[in-house]
Formats: C-alpha cells, sequence, structure tokens
C-alpha cells in the first residue's frame, strides 16, 4: 500500500522553516508522505492537511489569510478531508483571542485566553478521554508545551444536538485547559507532537491511521 499523503500548510510565521522541518522529518518517520505546500490543488488531494503555528494569534491568522488558509481548511472539512492543526494552529481554530477580542477561524467555539500563570514551556501530562483515537496507547503520557495562551473552558459543556460532541483532552498549567480536540475530521493538539520524543510520534502515527 502507498504511504499516505500529507501536506505541510506552507505559510509564514515565528520559526516557520525550523517548525515546518521538524514536522516533516516526525511525519515521514511514521512512514507518511509529507509535502510542505499552500498550492489548492495540492492541498485539497493530499490525504491530510496539518496546520502549524508559532507566534501571536494574530500574526498566525494574517499570514495564513495570505494563503488563503482559511478557506482551505474550511473546503477540506466540507469534504470532511482530516486536518490536524498544531500549537498556534490550535489556538486560532477557535472563536476568538479574548485580549483583544481578535476573531479566530470560528471552526469551534470557545476563547483562546492569556495563561495566569507563567508562559508554559516544558512537558505535561495529557488527559484524554478513554474513546480517543489520537490517544490511543498514550493514555498516560506528558508531551511538550511552550504556549502564553490556551482555552480554559470547554465550550462543549452543555453540548446537545444531532451532532456528536468533540473529544477534549486536559492538561494542567496552574488551571486546566484544553490540550487537545477530536471532532470528526478536525483535530488538534496545544502541544508539539514534534518535539515530543516518542509520544509525539505514536500521536503522529494514530493521526496517519486516520486518514
Amino acid at each position: 500500500m502507498d504511504a499516505k499523503n500529507v501536506v505541510v500548510l506552507d505559510y509564514e510565521y515565528t520559526d516557520a522553516h525550523s517548525v515546518q522541518q521538524a514536522l516533516i522529518d516526525s511525519l515521514q518517520q511514521v512512514g507518511l508522505s509529507v509535502t510542505l505546500s499552500a498550492d489548492r490543488k495540492t492541498v485539497m488531494s493530499a490525504d491530510g492537511l496539518v496546520v502549524p503555528g508559532v507566534g501571536a494569534f494574530s500574526t498566525v491568522l494574517e499570514q495564513l489569510d495570505l494563503v488563503d488558509g482559511a478557506t482551505l481548511i474550511d473546503q477540506r472539512l466540507a469534504r470532511s478531508l482530516p486536518v490536524l492543526g498544531i500549537n498556534v494552529g490550535f489556538q486560532v481554530l477557535f472563536g476568538s483571542l479574548s485580549e483583544d477580542n481578535q476573531e479566530g477561524l470560528e471552526q469551534w467555539p470557545g476563547t483562546v485566553e492569556k495563561l495566569q500563570a507563567d508562559s508554559h514551556e516544558g512537558w505535561t501530562q495529557v488527559r484524554p478521554q478513554e474513546s480517543s483515537e489520537l490517544f490511543e496507547g498514550l493514555e498516560d503520557q506528558e508531551f511538550f508545551f511552550a504556549h502564553t495562551h490556551a482555552v480554559l473552558n470547554d465550550p462543549w459543556e452543555n453540548h446537545s444536538g444531532p451532532l456528536k460532541k468533540p473529544l477534549v483532552a486536559w492538561a494542567t498549567h496552574g488551571l486546566d485547559f484544553i490540550a487537545a480536540v477530536e471532532n470528526g475530521p478536525l483535530k488538534a493538539t496545544q502541544f508539539h507532537p514534534e518535539r515530543s520524543g516518542e509520544a509525539g510520534l505514536q500521536l503522529l502515527e494514530n493521526w496517519g491511521k486516520t486518514l
């Protein structure tokens, strides 16, 4: 069987080259074929799309806009094509940033807030739900975080209706915050799987199995 093809979305953000290369290396290590691109045809034909991001929420949104990233994500999800957001690529999927009411991509409700404790950089245990696909075999593992903002409240706490409630994984730095979300074809992590050693590689492999 041919390897699944994954596109890492190519756009400018803080430390873009090093983050992109680390992701490419990690995805290739788990047997995925990886392309770095923002070309619409390439993005739409891929088995999976990875949206990374490091730095300021607003800057990542501005740079995504230059490659029509919001539309690419929308169009893939409209066809139930998998998308994986990482770090600020996770945060921008939510409704807004609380500090200046900056709107996000609004794929999910919820607000990204500044952490009350010091910025969070280091290894922290993630608490997934039992039915998680991303965290299969990783229920007690630590992952590497580097962030100053997070989603502190579950926007689906009072979820009702015909659509399946997203799976939310939690971690703690001063307060509990959302570490990952699994919502059908759209999945995302606040932590960096590409910097999380064997646990991160296993998570990327688990994601690859869903493609």
